[in-house]
This record gives structure tokens, C-alpha cells and sequence, in this order.
């Protein structure tokens, strides 16, 4: 994988590549065939509903094709993006078969995007999560055969949560073959209060990252799995900002013990979190309370919550903080620093 960086391109002060790791890409076949084989989901009739798929029309340019994605890449002073799928395309709701299908057809289409431009793009895959057995196929397929850095995993599976023993493969797979987990959240799944306002997203997004870390925290597998890579998008929710509540429960109650060794804040050490928060004094809290080495640049590209100038949003951070952040932890995540390092 060539990494060679167009020096027309802002780039970070050590002079290595500025990376996206929060970039979605839209397989409009893959959608097209699950509609063919599954019950059409239904939507919420109300102005968010109506206002969202206005949206996904308005960005499929983008979405699901490459010219415009590099344009405004050049136009951002993005050097990689790394490419994830669109969370609607997880497909966890359906039969096991349908779900390995568009998994397949997704990584594939991913892959491909990369295989065009390797200077430009890195990939992440996605899982039939339904089936333990068939998602570490595909998470061994993703690296061995397409070449892919990492998957995105939602922070559900059709409402069943991360912790429970049916998914304990997927993260010894992806500790093992040294996989990054990107968690991406699709909403919140008790959400009949969050239908107005895009509230399922401005709310329900980082709420239900908050509670996948707290499973994979209290459910001991991050305890289980030390060496897993995991970030977190959206600046790891809410809970990025308010572990010390799960540190007090930890030493009050014996509950919040029977499955973990460490206080919970021990275990999100341990993660990364994407830099999606949009406020500069959140941003500033994220680096002091887990240091500018836990936490990636991310765009959110290309929906309407993407942040509109991931760089410049960055501006003001001393040169050595800029270096991880923009690029240098991504690098190490995705295994791209020694590849770069070779050239």
C-alpha cells in the first residue's frame, strides 16, 4: 500500500499523512439486494424521518462514489480516509445468509475503493454479527484476502449487547489478528422518545455508546482481551466524560466488581476516541483526561453531523499534540506507520 502524499495537501507538522478514521461509504447494490431478500424496514412518519431521507439523497454523491469524496478531500486537507461502511448497511436484523451476502459485497466494494486509490483511502469492513462463526470468516477474509485495517461494529446487535458470550469470538479473532474495532452506534434502541428533534441521533447516537463501553467494560471484555484495539466514534459518548460515576460504583457495590479486576476508567484507557465532539473545550477535556495519544481525527463524512472543517476544528494544539491526533495514532491503529516508514 503506497501512502506517497501529494505535497499540495496540508499535512500535520512532522510532515505525515492527515487521517480520517470516521469516513462511511455507501454499496447502494448491497442495499438494493437485502431489500430484495428481507421485510423493508419501516420508518417513524414524523419530520425527522422525512428530513433524514431528504439528507441521504441530497449526500449519495458522495456517499456512494469517489469523485466528489476526493475532491472535498484535497478541499478538507484529508490525505487518507478510512473508509467504513454506512451504519444503516449493517444489516443485523436479517436471516444469517442475507446478512454474510451484503457483508461480503460491502467489504468487497470497500476494498475495491482502496484498491484505486491506496495513496488515498485505508478500509474497514463490516460483520454478519448474527452468527459468531461466520463473523470471524469474514473478519479473517477482511484481512487476509482484502486487505482491510480494521471492522466497524455497531453498539448493538438487533438490541443484543457486545458483552454476551454469543460474541466473545469476534473480539479474540480481532485481538489476534490485530484488527481494529471501530464502534459506531445507529441510534439508540429504546427510542420511542427520541423520534422528534433527530433526537435518536444527537442523543441516542452517544447514548448508546456509553452503554456498548459499559458492557464491554463491566462484562469483562476488554478485561479478557487486553490487547483489543477499540475506538470509540463520537468521542466515546458520553462516557468519555463521566467515568468517575462508574469508578464510585466500582468501589461501592460488589455488582459493580463480580466481572472485572480493574475500576472501569482502567479499561477505557485502553480505547481510543474519535475527535467528533465539535466543541473545542470538549475536545480540550478528552486530552486531558485520556491524553492527545487515545484519540483520532474524525469527520463523520459525509452526513449532515460531519464536522465541516475536521483540521482547522484541530487549530491551536501544540505541534506534537497535532502529529497524534491528525494522523500519527490513526497510523499506529491501522498498522500504516511502518508501511509509511518503508517507503
Amino acid at each position: 500500500m503506497s501512502l506517497a502524499i501529494n505535497n499540495n495537501r496540508r499535512r500535520r507538522p512532522d510532515g505525515g499523512p492527515v487521517i480520517d478514521i470516521h469516513c462511511h461509504l455507501g454499496v447502494p447494490e448491497a442495499g438494493d439486494w437485502f431489500a430484495s431478500q428481507a421485510t423493508p424496514r419501516g420508518g417513524c412518519p414524523t419530520l425527522s424521518y422525512t428530513v433524514s431521507a431528504e439528507m441521504m439523497r441530497a449526500v449519495a454523491p458522495k456517499l456512494n462514489a469517489l469523485d466528489v469524496r476526493l475532491h472535498d478531500m484535497d478541499r478538507l486537507g484529508i490525505d487518507i480516509q478510512v473508509l467504513s461502511p454506512s451504519p444503516g448497511q449493517y444489516y443485523y436484523d436479517a436471516p444469517f445468509e442475507v446478512a454474510r451476502s451484503t457483508a461480503r459485497t460491502i467489504n468487497d466494494k470497500i476494498a475495491a475503493a482502496v484498491g484505486l486509490h491506496p495513496d488515498r483511502f485505508a478500509g474497514m469492513g463490516t460483520l454478519p454479527m448474527q452468527n459468531a462463526e461466520g463473523a470471524v470468516a469474514e473478519l479473517r477474509r477482511c484481512q487476509r484476502e482484502l486487505g482491510l485495517r480494521g471492522i466497524e461494529i455497531g453498539t448493538n446487535i438487533a438490541g443484543r449487547d457486545l458483552h454476551l458470550a454469543d460474541f466473545e469470538p469476534v473480539f479474540a479473532a480481532a485481538e489476534e489478528l490485530n484488527m481494529l474495532v471501530f464502534l459506531h452506534p445507529m441510534g439508540f434502541t429504546e427510542a420511542s422518545r427520541l423520534s422528534d428533534h433527530h433526537l435518536n441521533n444527537l442523543i441516542g447516537n452517544p447514548l448508546d455508546t456509553s452503554i456498548a463501553l459499559s458492557h464491554l467494560i463491566f462484562g469483562g471484555v476488554l478485561d479478557r482481551h487486553p490487547g483489543l484495539k477499540l475506538c470509540a466514534a463520537h468521542g466515546g459518548g458520553y462516557l468519555a466524560a463521566y467515568s468517575a460515576r462508574m469508578d464510585h460504583g466500582y468501589h461501592a457495590r460488589r455488582d459493580c466488581r463480580e466481572g472485572i479486576r480493574l475500576p472501569p476508567s482502567e479499561y477505557l484507557k485502553r480505547c481510543h476516541f474519535d475527535t467528533l465532539v465539535y466543541s473545542s473545550a470538549q475536545l480540550e477535556a478528552l486530552i486531558k483526561r485520556w491524553g492527545a495519544d487515545h484519540l483520532c481525527l474524525g469527520s463523520d463524512y459525509p452526513f449532515d453531523m460531519e464536522e465541516p472543517d475536521p483540521v482547522g476544528f484541530h487549530r491551536g494544539l501544540d505541534d506534537a499534540t497535532l502529529n497524534l491526533i491528525l494522523g500519527g495514532n490513526a497510523e499506529h491503529l491501522l498498522g500504516l506507520a511502518s508501511e509509511r516508514s518503508h517507503q
